[in-house]
């Protein structure tokens, strides 16, 4: 007698789609903040940053890796270019998005955690009102992505946990964690650092059991194969990102700061009162026996910070991090005061007051994060309430009126229309032969991607220089640099003056020289290795 078969069918989850939604509504603010806040940018006077001059550049040399970074910003830049042209906007526009899905995730997070609408709103929140990710998020850099693979990783892990608790096999989720782990490596090597964290968490914490799994094991290989390219790269050109690495160290290119003031600016970068949110995360995640099955992730925050304030790195590395203390720390304020009204209720503004108090604080300090101000405006605010000290800079050198992250953002423009107008000046002959050398990644991409019907720009600054010389012989030659006129001389027969970078609100070591020098002693392409740069 054959049994009749019936098929059980689940109801979707109600409270994901209701935590999707909400996830949604915060992840679209966010974007239309920024685009709004580009479009301003442009308008008022703002250029392209130096940074992303050279991503961009680089995205025209696609290659498996790059002296100073991975090659997934290459690629972001080469896809926002053939999609928005030079729209500065447009070219922010996958930045943007990426700082999109980070508070978008930010919700989801909360939602795995076992967080209702009062948790996950606050904890985004806090994400979208963070200054350090309103920066990072409004101009084309591969810091905006970094959170997206490692909380990625995250929920993975999460959701893994959670199907064991239920007996849903969820394990094949380690496929997602190796393929955001493997991706990620390649957008930063940075994540090295925060998957060893995590290993040390689990491994310390009953959540070890994790590990013991077949899948486990495919997602570890992913996470190898994916950025194994990348390894090869590295070994192929004698490891130029260690030498980079390492001549920054002895060079004292970044300030070094120690655990107390990195602490310190942890908090300041995350917006002082979001600390009531990701603080109370973490001590609910390393205290609460309700969170007891979570422990590994306090965990692996510690130990990430240790590790980045062991190397001396720059108080920004943290920022990935922190989503999911956010999202934890949601819900310690939503199982705090499950009494309330507005929580019982589900509410989203369900903490009124540390949510205005948080909103206040971010229309205050706004200006910090993005440049909504024009740079005579922004210095009489930041003066008036003292918001801006030089020293929160992240580098050794002089920045000037301006803090770095605005700084770099002026003199590109005018700096190429002045080399055009040399360029112009000159005889059809000397206008075949002429040759563009610069002294650095951001002078040399402005030309490049700026200039219209100039030579190509060369440069030996970290990866020009495995670009090579282009043949460059020296015998006519524009050339910026730092170098004096004397020091010119002893490189060319003739030394000329013939511009200067000078925009008020540059940065210092920009103020330089252009000179137009003939008969380079020893060609170019037969010094190049003197030209090398990493730095």
């Amino acid at each position: 007698m054959m049994r009749a078969r019936t098929t059980v069918v689940r109801p979707s989850d109600q409270s994901l789609h209701s935590a999707i939604c909400l996830a949604l509504a915060f992840a679209a603010i966010k974007l239309v903040l920024h685009i709004a806040a580009n479009l301003w940018e442009a308008h008022i006077g703002y250029g392209y940053f130096r940074d992303e001059l050279y991503y961009l550049i680089c995205g025209r040399h696609l290659a498996w890796g790059y002296v100073d970074h991975g090659p997934i910003v290459a690629l972001q830049a080469r896809a926002a270019e053939l999609l928005f042209g030079k729209s500065l906007a447009g070219i922010r526009m996958l930045s943007a998005t990426a700082g999109a899905a980070r508070v978008f995730l930010t919700g989801i997070l909360a939602w795995s955690l076992g967080g209702r609408r009062p948790a996950q709103s606050l904890a985004m929140l806090g994400v979208l009102v963070s200054p350090q990710y309103l920066g990072i998020d409004s101009y084309l850099s591969m810091n905006s992505f970094e959170s997206l693979f490692w909380m990625t990783c995250l929920l993975a892990m999460i959701l893994i946990l959670r199907g064991a608790s239920t007996d849903r096999d969820n394990a094949k989720l380690w496929l997602l964690f190796g393929l955001s782990a493997g991706i990620g490596l390649l957008n930063k090597p940075s994540m090295t650092f925060f998957l060893v964290a995590l290993l040390i968490a689990l491994i310390l914490t009953p959540q070890r059991r994790l590990l013991a799994n077949r899948w486990t094991a495919a997602g570890i290989a992913l996470l190898i194969l994916i950025p194994l390219p990348n390894l090869l790269w590295q070994i192929h050109h004698h490891w130029p990102t260690l030498e980079f690495l390492h001549n920054g160290q002895i060079e004292n290119k970044n300030i070094k700061l120690a655990p107390l003031p990195f602490l310190v600016t942890q908090i300041l970068n995350m917006q002082p009162a979001t600390v009531l949110i990701w603080g109370a995360g973490l001590l609910w995640l390393l205290r609460n026996p309700l969170a007891k099955p979570w422990r590994w992730l306090g965990l692996t925050y510690l130990f990430f910070l240790a590790i980045m304030m062991a190397l001396h790195a720059k108080d920004y590395y943290v920022a990935p991090i922190y989503p999911i203390l956010f999202a934890a720390g949601g819900i310690a304020w939503e199982r705090r005061y499950a009494q309330r009204p507005a929580v019982i209720a589900n509410r989203s503004f369900a903490f009124p007051i540390l949510q205005t108090i948080i909103l206040t604080a971010c229309v205050l300090i706004l200006p910090m994060s993005l440049p909504l101000m024009r740079p005579q405006a922004w210095l009489a605010y930041t003066k008036a309430t003292h918001l801006y000290s030089a020293s929160s800079n992240t580098e050794n050198m002089s920045s000037g009126p301006l803090p770095q992250f605005y700084a770099d953002r002026f003199g590109w423009q005018e700096d190429v229309d002045q080399v055009t107008r040399i360029y112009r000046s000159l005889s059809p002959q000397d206008q075949q032969k002429v040759g563009i050398y610069c002294s650095n990644y951001g002078e040399a991409s402005a030309i490049n991607f700026l200039g219209h019907n100039l030579p190509q720009a060369i440069s030996g600054h970290n990866s020009y220089f495995l670009w090579g010389s282009h043949a460059e012989t020296g015998e006519l030659m524009i050339v910026i640099n730092g170098a004096s006129p004397e020091e010119m001389r002893g490189y060319y027969d003739s030394v000329q003056i013939v511009g200067r970078m000078d925009h008020p609100f540059s940065m210092p070591f920009e103020h330089r020289n252009i000179y137009l020098v003939r008969g380079r002693r020893k060609k170019i392409f037969e010094d190049w290795l003197h030209f090398k740069l990493y730095i």
